[in-house]
């Protein structure tokens, strides 16, 4: 199968006194279609290891290949530009504008990719009833739930038909019922072919991944996902 995912060596430091190494000598190959969670304690690096994944950070050491591409090897504007094309980012806090409508806010990410203006709203759209929120287009966020907030959060990341999901803690704020449903659409998801990697403290959303890697001090251990 494609690579989606290369990194060889790929190390993070901080500098400091000490400097902090939050990600060390990482290897991992994610292919397409993987669904794989990184799980651990908070600052074993997991959300260190994130950013350097979507093309937030650069890792201090080490070579990070995104689609076959040196990432190292690319200017900050190509860099950019390969994020909002290949990359979708889902949080724990949904960042969505509360005074915009539901369909506003996915189009809003779909400014970065440069998707021509006469056909945002229409993607935008075509993302809300892939994540069953196309009743709810005209409607702002303080009228949602928790869930659909999140939903319309996804909605904005998938928008762009990004080859990798990145999702740092997406049912954080959610009850286990709310956080069941997020996780039948994130298999669905994986389904279409889309490329998942989530960050979470639940072991409920772990044993859901094919893969369970476990970030310990800045170090990966990949275990056997139940």
């Amino acid at each position: 199968m494609n690579s989606v995912v290369e990194l060889e060596g790929v190390s993070r430091t901080f500098p400091g006194s000490p400097p902090v190494e939050a990600v060390k000598s990482v290897d991992l190959t994610v292919v397409a279609g993987d669904y794989m969670t990184i799980v651990g304690p908070s600052g074993s690096g997991k959300s260190t290891l994130l950013h350097i994944l979507g093309c937030l950070d650069r890792p201090t050491t080490g070579i990070y290949r995104l689609l076959g591409l040196d990432t190292g090897s690319l200017s900050d504007g190509l860099r950019t530009s390969l994020r909002g094309s290949e990359v979708g980012f889902v949080f724990q806090a949904f960042h969505l504008l509360p005074y915009r409508s539901v369909i506003e806010n996915v189009m809003t990410g779909l400014i970065y990719n440069r998707t021509p203006r006469r056909l945002r709203r229409q993607r935008a759209g075509e993302a809300l009833e892939r994540v069953g929120l196309g009743h709810r287009i005209d409607f702002t966020p303080p009228q949602l739930s928790g869930g659909e907030r999140q939903r319309v959060a996804i909605a904005r990341a998938i928008a762009a038909r990004p080859t990798l999901l990145l999702c740092d803690e997406p049912t954080g704020n959610l009850d286990s019922n709310t956080t069941e449903s997020i996780l039948d659409l994130f298999d669905e998801l994986r389904t279409d072919g889309l490329t998942l990697v989530i960050i979470t403290h639940e072991e409920l959303v772990s044993r859901r991944a094919e893969r369970r890697i476990e970030m310990v001090d800045g170090a990966l251990i990949e275990r056997a996902a139940s």
